[in-house]
């Protein structure tokens, strides 16, 4: 059993927070892996990026949005409640190095993944460029953790409600055109962000990583649910990944494959939670 020590609502009441007691994963967790947990014992299999931990407290941190039965019943868990299973960390690491500057581009939610890797990079002695964006004003997550771990942050959201109006892209671009110190591109987000970065990565041949969340149940390499077309290679991205070449990503297929449980998702609401 694992215990919830902090719970916090992060945007609406649709994106929270869990601060879990995982020792042993905490001691080995490496940025950009992840954790598959089971609520109960009639639950379902779900991964979670590990958004941050502590080491020397045996705390794990993820973030997740409320879309679907599970997380509805995650939001429903109060702090000192326990979740059943929690299998990791799972999946290879980010590739951590001093290159010079990088630009992590975080989109809703994956601005929780982004924050763990970003944090690698500074500590690594890289200049940190961020840029977060969201829908709203509202809905932008770890403004505060991001700043104090970038040297430069930028945030938009779509409707202009608080910082650059528009997407991520355009505050990108600038920076492609401006600086050319630029050593990488590292994004994360909703598969339309991920594919409208890397096109524009792309045509200024700059090597950009991109951390994707396909379908997984498995976590470990068995069942194929997570496979991806990657170079046109299928791989699996459970132990292949998450990280992969954003300009070999194949994200029309992604994006297919990413949407064929989305009614059923959306169904399962309409089930008790319990």
């Amino acid at each position: 059993m694992f215990q919830i020590e902090r719970k916090q609502e992060l945007a609406k009441g649709t994106i929270i927070r869990f601060d879990l007691s995982a020792p042993k994963i905490a001691k080995k967790a490496k940025p950009g892996q992840f954790i598959i947990l089971r609520v109960n014992e009639t639950g379902e299999r779900v991964p979670m990026t590990i958004a941050d931990k502590d080491e020397f407290a045996g705390i794990i941190t993820i973030i997740f949005q409320v879309v679907g039965k599970t997380t509805a019943l995650m939001r429903s868990l109060k702090e000192g409640d326990l979740i059943k299973d929690v299998a990791g960390p799972l999946g290879k690491p980010a590739e951590i190095e001093k290159i010079g500057t990088v630009i992590m581009v975080g989109g809703g939610t994956g601005v929780a993944i982004l924050h763990h890797v970003t944090k690698a990079f500074k500590n690594a002695g890289n200049h940190v460029i961020g840029i977060i964006g969201a829908r709203e004003k509202d809905m932008i997550i770890l403004e505060n953790e991001m700043s104090s771990i970038c040297d430069e942050l930028i945030i938009t959201t779509d409707d202009g409600s608080y910082g650059e109006r528009g997407f991520v892209t355009l505050p990108l671009e600038k920076y492609l055109n401006e600086r050319h110190d630029i050593k990488l591109v590292y994004a994360i987000g909703p598969i339309i962000m991920m594919k409208n970065v890397c096109a524009l990565t792309k045509k200024y041949e700059m090597p950009t990583v991109v951390s994707l969340n396909p379908i997984m149940i498995d976590g470990t390499g068995m069942c194929g649910g997570c496979r991806v077309n990657v170079g046109n290679q299928t791989k699996f991205c459970c132990v292949d990944g998450p990280d992969f070449d954003g300009h070999q990503v194949d994200f029309d297929e992604l994006e297919k494959r990413n949407s064929l449980y989305l009614k059923d998702e959306k169904d399962s609401l309409l089930f008790s939670i319990k």
